[in-house]
């Protein structure tokens, strides 16, 4: 696939301005994905990789600074652009707080929104080590499995499934440090960008998923469950050729039999 300057998400209601902005932005070298619907993109940015996201103030399916937040809880990092007619001084600062990186005021100049999006991408990128491009597949080989990290794809020759953003986030940061020991505040700082209780949980359940999305392999070989059992036992002599381990309460490792 050609190299582009960044693959930006654009919501609006107007199909019009989506229309100007998404061809505007492509003949400069953007992709542009764009929804007229908070809840189809709010879908789209769980499932997708995105470098920047541009959002008009009043959208259909949800409040946009709901849409706003849930942004932030799956990207802390990513750049978001607000559009708006007329925002008043509470909003703009309600935005800022909540994570936004700069308002545009209607209407605005085609050319300022463009400087403005190359401006911020330059911003954010600028003395950060060069990550693996969204557009270049990193492909990972693990026992029966590849995972096409880039196209949040978990391969298997029973069933091919396509894991969210933070589920993709969570196994790449597993196998790049497969067969090691990743304390648990690592990972929270590493994906969630927060050592929170709250947060710890919602570690657990993503780590539970991928435990189970790993465990094709291993069904006939699962012993069934005792009363109250809660970790996964197998047959005698049976080691899976890749398991998520909870080591001691201490963190989490990948075991990838080699």
């Amino acid at each position: 696939m050609e190299q582009t300057k960044g693959k930006i998400m654009l919501v609006d209601e107007s199909e019009n301005l989506r229309c100007v902005i998404k061809d505007y932005m492509e003949l400069n070298g953007y992709e542009v994905i764009d929804f007229s619907d908070a809840n189809l993109a709010a879908k789209s940015f769980n499932t997708n990789l995105y470098d920047l996201c541009i959002i008009d103030i009043l959208v259909s399916g949800k409040d946009s600074f709901v849409l706003l937040q849930e942004i932030r809880k799956i990207d802390v990092n990513i750049p978001v652009i607000i559009l708006t007619a007329n925002a008043s001084k509470e909003e703009r600062i309600k935005g800022f707080k909540l994570g936004c990186d700069d308002y545009i005021a209607k209407p605005f100049s085609i050319e300022e929104l463009e400087l403005r999006v190359q401006a911020i991408l330059r911003r954010c990128r600028k003395g950060m080590p060069a990550p693996d491009s969204i557009y270049n597949e990193k492909i990972y080989k693990m026992g029966n499995f590849t995972f096409n990290y880039s196209g949040l794809q978990l391969i298997h020759e029973k069933a091919t499934r396509t894991l969210t953003r933070k589920e993709a986030e969570l196994l790449k940061l597993l196998l790049d440090h497969k067969n090691k020991l990743i304390p648990r505040e690592i990972i929270l700082k590493e994906i969630w960008g927060d050592e929170d209780h709250a947060v710890g949980r919602s570690m657990d359940v993503f780590l539970t998923k991928l435990r189970s999305y790993l465990q094709i392999d291993d069904v006939e070989h699962i012993k069934p469950k005792a009363k109250n059992q809660r970790k996964v036992t197998y047959t005698d002599g049976y080691e899976p050729l890749v398991e998520i381990c909870n080591i001691h309460g201490t963190g989490f490792m990948i075991k990838v039999k080699e």
